[in-house]
């Protein structure tokens, strides 16, 4: 059974423990605990590359492809950069931290993380809080606790949801039964929050779910067949981060079968069910296929409206497109669904930039669009979009009438791929740049472009290196206006 990958975490101000001076300017996954991934600065100009470093330092290809999802890097402010790193090829870990403006290696954090079974090698989980500290993964489903500071020789000390005392006395039961499978996400407070795989019995009896730890430690665990008040549910999707209500209240998250499940909404401090609903393909009426191998993760709107991106079923009938589900707060209320949602993560956009277009909401979503050549009748037109989540039209990738989120504007990838078409965006969660009115977005050419949104133009693009499919990866901003990107198993910090 497969289960989670720990990420993202909170745009929440806070003072900050340890000696830092101000809040993380990126908790992981898409910035925050509502994976909006908002820029915190305007983006300096994609003039050249500043430094780069590997984030997989023995990286392996399955016919060509690089199926590795890596870990978002983490900004502490405008002088630390944390970077997950994959050091062999049997999946070990560590968390490197580097300063922003050179790139130099401060200090390495070794974790004896165990990956969970999995098709595609799952992201290394690591998250930083308002608070000021930074937690990995690490084995037996524990976490590895460190102060996000500059100081190499900074104590780290190992926490269990389920208790520590347990894993002391059983480590090597716990380290080959219990997985963290899902990105780590925190909350204003400073709890954290992940999904967790079971591979086998074990001294806890433990069964795969959600953890939530406390800042001050404490731990606690729902199943995932409890939270779902189903017997056939038995995994939290894995890569699938948490996401956190605005208010604090509430952490969605999916769970499944192995390909059928639900979108949950767990009381953040018990994490009781409050809010469930079975996840459905809009065209067919059938479960939605929520897939092992994306990494597409709740997103939650300034309005608390709720999305999250499926596979179709039957599959590809949407051209390996899938959907993205939209949910009012309590997913009671299912509103117009968007035409893309595979292994993706929506990240909103102010709509006041795109002055040409009148919105009657505050925000509209930006979506890798992509078209796969070969699934369905996909012509292999890869675009990115912005949608409007509260204006409608019909889909014209279905094969059966379906209403839809109506396409503001969209854009197609510039260059050919050899197959036919063109390369595929390469992005599970693009950081939106609101002070330059920009989206960031890598691409499987080996190019990071910049999306000019009030011209619908690609206005600036960066060559990182060759053409390489992988699994889709994140860009993100930092509070000096330095973008990073991964690609091809290489981190880039750009703009000089």
């Amino acid at each position: 059974m497969r289960h989670l990958y720990v990420s993202a975490i909170l745009l929440a101000a806070a003072s900050a423990a340890h000696g830092a001076s101000k809040a993380p300017a990126w908790y992981g996954f898409a910035a925050n605990a509502q994976h909006t991934a908002p820029a915190p600065a305007a983006a300096k100009q994609l003039t050249g590359i500043r430094w780069q470093t590997p984030v997989d330092l023995a990286p392996q290809q399955n016919q060509n492809d690089l199926t590795i999802h890596y870990g978002s890097p983490m900004l502490t402010g405008a002088d630390l950069l944390l970077l997950p790193v994959k050091t062999t090829a049997d999946g070990n870990f560590r968390l490197e931290a580097h300063t922003v403006s050179n790139g130099a290696k401060l200090w390495m954090l070794a974790s004896d993380y165990v990956v969970p079974l999995a098709n595609w090698t799952p992201a290394f989980p690591a998250g930083l809080t308002a608070k000021g500290d930074v937690y990995i993964a690490a084995a037996g489903g524990t976490v590895l606790m460190r102060a996000a500071n500059t100081k190499p020789n900074a104590t780290a000390k190992r926490l269990a949801f389920y208790g520590i005392s347990v894993f002391n006395a059983h480590a090597k039961a716990m380290t080959n039964t219990v997985m963290i499978d899902t990105p780590i996400t925190s909350d204003a407070a400073g709890n954290i929050y992940f999904g967790f795989v079971v591979e086998g019995s074990n001294p806890a009896k433990l069964q795969s779910g959600v953890a939530r730890i406390s800042a001050g430690g404490a731990g606690l665990w729902v199943s995932a067949t409890a939270a779902a008040r189903d017997d056939s549910i038995t995994q939290v999707a894995m890569n699938c981060a948490p996401a956190i209500s605005a208010d604090g209240s509430t952490v969605y998250i999916a769970v499944s079968n192995g390909s059928a499940g639900y979108l949950l909404g767990l009381d953040s401090t018990t994490l009781a069910t409050k809010y469930k609903v079975a996840a459905t393909d809009p065209a067919s009426g059938q479960p939605a296929w929520i897939n092992d191998i994306s990494s597409a993760s709740p997103t939650i709107g300034s309005d608390g409206d709720v999305y999250y991106g499926v596979l179709e079923n039957p599959y590809p009938k949407h051209n390996g497109r899938g959907w993205l589900l939209h949910y009012d707060a309590t997913l009671a209320t299912l509103k117009t669904p968007g035409s893309f949602g595979w292994d993706d993560t929506v990240s909103l956009v102010p709509a006041s930039l795109i002055a040409t277009y009148k919105a009657s909401g505050a925000y509209l979503l930006m979506t890798k669009y992509n078209n796969y050549l070969g699934l369905g009748n996909g012509d292999g037109m890869n675009k990115l979009a912005i949608l409007d989540p509260n204006a409608t039209q019909q889909d014209e990738y279905s094969q059966t009438p379906v209403t839809v989120m109506k396409e503001v504007q969209t854009l197609l990838a510039p260059n050919k791929a050899p197959k036919g078409g063109v390369y595929e965006w390469c992005v599970n969660a693009a950081v939106v740049d609101a002070f330059t009115g920009s989206v960031f977005a890598s691409s499987e050419d080996g190019n990071l472009y910049r999306w000019a949104l009030a011209t619908n133009v690609l206005g600036q693009k960066r060559a990182l290196n060759a053409p390489q499919p992988e699994a889709y990866t994140p860009s993100l901003v930092g509070p000096d206006g330095t973008v990073y990107d991964i690609n091809d198993a290489t981190l880039y910090a750009l703009g000089k």
